[in-house]
């Protein structure tokens, strides 16, 4: 018997009887070798003892394809639903104004949603002013100012004095005043012809006006620059007056921007639906449902050399996408009347051939300009429950976090991606490496024995010769 013919099977009585030693050794020993490579071996023999998990390894892999275009399926579909919430709400879109100015130079307006559209009439008297004094002018900041004091009092009456002892800077006294928190703010003004204290108060108004006397003391010359005032303006033929040049209240959901006085210059102001922030939230509406159908349709579209998409068994993906497109065939019937919008048709939104939408621009635009209640409606409803409310309900039952259908899915999917994982974990852990172990052990052993048979078949052809010589 050859050696190599004996070490197989010597190992072949091992407890590693299903492995198929002779081709390992084969591998690790070659044709001439006269050791075993046991590295090579124990390699070899492992590597075949982890087909099984070759195929979890192809599961698991399989798996988290899946999880990964479903997690891509429900971000595409929350999205599509964030735009459909937005065109449901009563602070969307649909609900945004706008305003307009016959003058912007003297005033501007902004809406809040849902503001009444129409006009108004504004004539700008006069600016509010904010109150503002500043000293005499002293050779630099850090110049040591007169021994002396000033009170500034506010427009309630109540004074406060600020005294200096000849070592004060004016940078030492607009700290202190600041300091004080007098509602007012002092800073230290520098130019050509030096450095002045300025006092302006912190708001504009009337009731924010304030003074500053400094006459029973010499040297700082305060002098008032401006006085504080309110703005004066009427509004649709009323008297409003207002602290700040920024002016709510006048007119319910407006506020106005007061930016230059013109006595007897009336501006009108039009408050009217935002048609291009409907238009904007249409399209992202349109591209957003592009966006998922097209990745719905891709699961189910037959690839050469790769077949279908990983989902294209999922019934969950299945649904959704049935769920779209019938989406698509919705009618608005309001309970009494007419409408010029019962469909998206209507709008100039049309279904290509492989469920994706287009947009007609100009009738969308026309349909908005000449029928936005129209639109409102067939998206919102009379009480919200319009189209936008139908689709927002239908996505819900695949994206809602509790029990939507994606979230059962992902759960299940992950779940099995899990188990895998333990699997591969466990077989590794217990069947891997003790047998690696043992191999390890085994083909050292072996090693050590094919070493040795030289020696031991040298004794034997000695003794052999012996036995020949001796008969």
């Amino acid at each position: 018997m050859s050696s190599l013919s004996a070490l197989d099977s010597l190992l072949s009585s091992s407890s590693s009887s299903s492995i198929d030693l002779s081709s390992i050794l084969e591998a690790a020993l070659g044709a001439s070798s006269s050791g075993i490579d046991v590295t090579s071996a124990v390699d070899s023999a492992v590597t075949a003892a982890e087909a099984p998990e070759d195929a979890w390894e192809s599961q698991e892999a399989t798996v988290q394809s899946q999880i990964s275009a479903l997690d891509s399926l429900q971000t595409d579909a929350t999205n599509l639903d964030n735009d459909i919430q937005a065109l449901n709400s009563i602070t969307g879109p649909l609900s945004s104004r706008t305003v307009s100015s016959s003058n912007s130079n003297v005033v501007t307006a902004s809406a809040a949603n849902g503001s009444t559209v129409g006009n108004h009439i504004v004539e700008v008297n006069s600016l509010a002013t904010t109150a503002s004094w500043t000293s005499g002018t002293f050779a630099s900041s850090t110049t040591d100012l007169p021994a002396g004091s000033f009170t500034i009092t506010d427009s309630s009456g109540n004074s406060t004095t600020i005294t200096t002892d000849g070592s004060e800077t004016l940078t030492d006294v607009a700290n202190q005043i600041n300091n004080d928190n007098l509602g007012v703010t002092a800073s230290v003004i520098t130019d050509a012809s030096g450095a002045r204290l300025a006092i302006v108060a912190n708001d504009s108004g009337s009731a924010a006006n304030f003074t500053v006397d400094d006459s029973g003391s010499t040297g700082f010359g305060f002098t008032q620059a401006v006085t504080g005032a309110d703005a004066s303006l009427t509004v649709d033929g009323i008297n409003i007056t207002s602290a700040s040049n920024t002016v709510t209240g006048a007119v319910s959901g407006l506020t106005l921007n007061l930016l230059s006085a013109a006595p007897g210059t009336q501006v009108s102001l039009g408050v009217s639906q935002d048609v291009s922030s409907v238009t904007t939230a249409i399209n992202q509406f349109v591209s957003d449902y592009n966006t998922a159908i097209s990745a719905l349709n891709t699961q189910f579209t037959y690839v050469s050399g790769t077949g279908e998409g990983v989902l294209a068994s999922d019934s969950t993906v299945r649904n959704l996408q049935t769920t779209l497109l019938d989406a698509l065939d919705y009618t608005y019937t309001p309970s009494s009347g007419t409408t010029t919008v019962p469909n998206l048709t209507s709008l100039g939104i049309s279904v290509n051939n492989d469920g994706t939408l287009t947009v007609d621009s100009s009738t969308l635009q026309s349909t908005l300009e000449n029928n936005f209640s129209d639109v409102q409606n067939f998206f919102q409803g009379s009480a919200f429950n319009g189209f936008a409310n139908s689709l927002d309900q239908q996505l819900t039952s695949f994206i809602d976090p509790s029990d939507g259908a994606f979230t059962v899915d992902l759960s299940s999917l992950n779940s099995q991606y899990s188990d895998l994982e333990t699997d591969i974990s466990n077989f590794q852990t217990n069947y891997i490496e003790p047998l690696q172990t043992q191999l390890q052990s085994e083909y050292s052993q072996a090693e050590i024995d094919l070493q040795e048979l030289p020696t031991e078949m040298k004794q034997i052809q000695e003794e052999l010769g012996e036995n020949s010589s001796s008969s």
